[in-house]
């Protein structure tokens, strides 16, 4: 089943009635296909694949969100398109491109960090115990909380319970 999240992706792991948090933030998608480019040129649909084993397959741009970026970073002379035989189209970055990438390599670096945990993320929520403990404490809270009249020390006792879990898990080694 697919869903439809926040950027207009559809995300093909999405599961529930909710909506997934977006996988890039505003502008992050430029500067990690600049990044993608700055190795070599390359191909739109190359570009996609490439993002794609970035984040280990949890998230793979449609043409609907890379070719229009791409068209904004060549307005921008980040890069350039060219036509190659057989009408496909070479894409490279340009000096001006790599001058910015280089301005903006600390919030890449976050990026990719950011990408690493949350693929870490992925991967430990396809553990079976791991999903079900999830799925378990998720069943609960919606019995105990949307299903009845909390009054203020239920409550109160219910956060407390999560915040140590989350301290508890914080400071496993």
């Amino acid at each position: 089943m697919r869903h439809v999240a926040q950027d207009g992706e559809q995300h093909p792991h999405a599961r529930g009635g909710g909506r997934r948090q977006r996988f890039f933030g505003h502008g992050e998608l430029r500067l990690v296909i600049l990044d993608r480019l700055r190795r070599n040129a390359s191909h739109g649909y190359e570009i996609i694949k490439e993002i794609e084993n970035l984040t280990l397959g949890n998230y793979v741009p449609s043409p609907g969100v890379i070719y229009p970026t791409l068209d904004l970073l060549q307005d921008q002379q980040l890069i350039t398109i060219t036509d190659e035989d057989g009408g496909r189209k070479k894409i490279a970055i340009t000096m001006m491109g790599q001058q910015w990438l280089e301005r903006n390599r600390e919030q890449l670096a976050q990026i990719h960090e950011r990408i690493k945990a949350r693929c870490v993320g992925y991967e430990l929520r396809k553990n079976p115990q791991m999903k079900r403990a999830i799925d378990n404490f998720k069943a609960v809270l919606d019995l105990k909380v949307n299903q009845g009249e909390l009054n203020a020390a239920q409550l109160k006792h219910i956060i407390g319970i999560i915040d140590r879990a989350a301290l508890e898990i914080s400071q496993l080694d």
